[in-house]
């Protein structure tokens, strides 16, 4: 890992969308949804709270698709980056070791966040981390190839992701789209000697490595200045949307984030491809570029992910948690001290960001 200062040319929306992913997430990290679950169960307002929270099944919520921005996302950086490199006059062996130590930085920095628990080291291939050091190499290795291709191979991820849960017929575990029967859960065993309780399987770094490959696709195109390129984007978020949701109405393949299905891979990026658009076009075009709280904590995304999930969940929200409970418990509700205790997690993260903002101090795997 690295520090660097920061590039002249950025693509900002891109720095938004990912500021903005990293706000949700931290603020996940935190506790906060959990806190409002809990204070609003059995009201009305409660359903809006459970799109902070994972589908337990078949469906797309809100927070279904943060996993999938962050491939998306990850993808057009990285088009940005092989872009900056090529510019430099770096060559294609020290872009590739590049690459190689950056996805190789991403499967370690995956496995250490869940590595060590009181029951002892956990070896586990579930973590977001993980699976991008998957897709990234993935659309790396494809980058060069024309549009047509890395649509084509995309189209043939999704397929391959549908014949393994389909027809890869193991006893006990061949029910597609089943809970704790699938395939997913057949090659955990494999890889992991378990299965996740939650129903989320490693192989979804297959069909999810479509997210990061748009994103390069996308990337592409932002870099060569496309002619009409919000009308492609949205005409692209359409089909996929379409596709996604046809696929689930239809009974063929239904929506499952946890084992990212090829109706959801399509939906979820029809959104991620609508959310860019947006994005791309009120900053970048029409440059709106009052970004300063989200850029900051975009700017170092990596950093402050590792922070909450390795420090935060093991230390620093309990610390926390004591001064805010200890000081305010005895006169304030619970719920209340709850959220005040999660803003108070989030504010001194981003303001740990600031710091390293404004020193011009980047993380960079």
């Amino acid at each position: 890992m690295s520090t660097s200062l920061q590039p002249n040319n950025r693509l900002l929306s891109l720095d938004f969308m990912r500021g903005m992913i990293m706000f949700l997430l931290a603020l996940e990290g935190a506790g906060l949804y959990d806190v409002l679950n809990d204070a609003t169960e059995g009201k009305g307002i409660h359903i809006l709270v459970q799109q902070l929270h994972h589908h337990p099944w078949n469906g797309l919520r809100f927070w279904d698709l943060i996993q999938p921005a962050f491939m998306f996302m990850a993808g057009i950086a990285m088009a940005y980056s092989v872009s900056g490199m090529k510019s430099r006059s770096v060559s294609s062996g020290q872009r590739n070791l590049k690459m190689l130590k950056r996805c190789g930085w991403l499967f370690f920095w995956g496995v250490l966040s869940y590595a060590v628990r009181k029951s002892g080291l956990s070896f586990e291939l579930w973590n977001v981390l993980t699976q991008l050091s998957f897709t990234l190499l993935l659309a790396y290795l494809i980058f060069e190839l024309n549009i047509k291709a890395q649509i084509g191979i995309s189209v043939g991820l999704l397929l391959l992701t549908e014949m393994l849960y389909r027809y890869a017929a193991v006893p006990g575990f061949d029910q597609p789209f089943t809970d704790q029967q699938n395939f997913g859960n057949y090659v955990d065993l494999l890889l992991m000697n378990k299965i996740n309780k939650g129903g989320w399987v490693a192989i979804n770094c297959i069909p999810t490595a479509v997210h990061t490959i748009a994103g390069a696709v996308l990337g592409k195109l932002m870099i060569s200045q496309q002619k009409d390129l919000i009308k492609k984007i949205l005409v692209a978020a359409a089909i996929c949307l379409v596709l996604g949701y046809a696929l689930d109405l239809s009974g063929i393949t239904p929506i499952i984030k946890r084992i990212a299905t090829s109706s959801f891979t399509l939906a979820s990026l029809g959104w991620c491809l609508l959310c860019m658009a947006a994005c791309y076009q009120w900053i970048d075009v029409k440059q709106k570029k009052r970004l300063y709280f989200f850029q900051v904590i975009g700017m170092n995304s990596i950093f402050i992910y590792l922070f909450f999930e390795i420090l935060g969940a093991r230390w620093f929200n309990g610390y926390v948690e004591a001064i805010t409970t200890g000081l305010l418990s005895t006169w304030l509700p619970s719920f209340v001290v709850g959220i005040i205790t999660s803003l108070t997690i989030f504010f001194l993260e981003w303001k740990i960001c600031e710091f390293l903002y404004k020193r011009g101090i980047f993380f960079r795997l």
